[in-house]
């Protein structure tokens, strides 16, 4: 059994995310991921929150970085409480180009960074529903003051799950360490993958902390080719193509190609990048490479599938929202399959 959550296009903005969640609240979803990337991640967890009743919103994943731990804080505690506890704030660290580049942020340490940014906002949400003094002083943030004007005051579900996005060794045991739970990068979900490296780091973590495993969640977020017979299934499969090209021509996610001895495919891919030979990636992507990390069946095949997959290695997982509304019905089974 699954917890399953809706995927969300990062193309996706505010003015097309209200239909969207309903739309997946009325398949039978759990929950639903919305991305920060083209659009402010928190404004479309907000909006999908508004227009839904029981569904879960979280963020997969909110750029930490750019923002303080504190106006986050803030905005996740107006979520939570707007939503009677319906809201999951996930973070992750982007890659040191985009937050210097892009965000004009800073990238000093992004591990101990992270650690210090989870671990202030859980300090931060004790003293929002508490009232007690905050006091965290740690090498990247700092917090000691919070008056009583600018405390929002307690709320009925102050727990909030703070989940963080990881894909190196030191990043994965410290989420074990600090995080409520784990969401994986589409790169590092062979079951293989998760199984040799993924867990391990994650025990590990969790061992060092002295926390059970029984608490933690692991979120998988695999790239999945599905549709309603096998020529929209092909069609899927060549687009994860492409999307898995983009995505390995990004060294930080190299570690699981080399697992299965495909360290070319990586330099090959960035090569390409550098060239600007943007539409050649596909290319370069075989379909055993495809059949390890891409999951693929029609809908009334994709949950066995999915199930043999990834049985007994994680309790929640992503699955994309048809594009034709008129493929829901079938989705909608396959969803209620992987639930039940």
């Amino acid at each position: 059994m699954f917890r399953v959550y809706a995927t969300t296009p990062e193309t996706m903005g505010p003015v097309a995310i209200g239909a969207h969640a309903a739309r997946a609240e009325a398949m039978g979803f759990d929950g639903l991921q919305v991305p920060d990337a083209v659009h402010d991640g928190l404004l479309l967890a907000a909006m999908a929150l508004q227009a839904t009743h029981s569904l879960v919103v979280g963020t997969a994943v909110l750029v930490a970085f750019p923002r303080s731990p504190m106006t986050v804080a803030i905005a996740a505690w107006d979520l939570q409480q707007m939503s009677a506890g319906r809201f999951e704030l996930g973070l992750g660290t982007q890659i040191r180009q985009n937050i210097e580049e892009r965000y004009s942020a800073r990238w000093v340490s992004p591990v101990p960074q992270l650690r210090e940014y989870v671990q202030s906002l859980k300090d931060i949400f004790h003293s929002f529903q508490t009232g007690e003094r905050l006091r965290f002083e740690g090498e990247h943030y700092r917090f000691t003051r919070l008056q009583p004007f600018f405390n929002p005051g307690p709320i009925a579900h102050p727990d909030i799950p703070v989940l963080c996005g990881a894909v190196g060794p030191a990043m994965t045991r410290m989420v074990g360490r600090v995080a409520d739970g784990m969401i994986t990068h589409p790169t590092n979900t062979p079951p293989a993958y998760i199984r040799a490296v993924c867990l391990p780091r994650l025990q590990g973590g969790l061992e060092q902390a002295g926390r059970p495993v029984a608490g933690f969640r692991l979120v998988l977020g695999p790239l999945i080719a599905t549709g309603r017979d096998e020529q929209a299934v092909t069609a899927s499969w060549e687009k994860q193509r492409r999307l898995l090209g983009f995505l390995y021509s990004t060294p930080a996610y190299w570690p699981s190609l080399d697992m299965f001895g495909w360290q070319d495919k990586g330099r090959q891919l960035l090569e390409l990048t550098r060239e600007s030979r943007w539409q050649d990636l596909a290319g370069i992507v075989t379909d055993d490479m495809l059949a390890q990390f891409v999951p693929r069946g029609t809908y009334p095949e994709i949950a066995d599938v999915l199930r043999e997959r990834y049985a007994g290695l994680a309790h929640s997982i992503t699955f994309p929202m048809p594009e034709d509304p008129a493929d829901d019905p079938l989705a909608a089974a396959a969803i209620a399959s992987l639930r039940g």
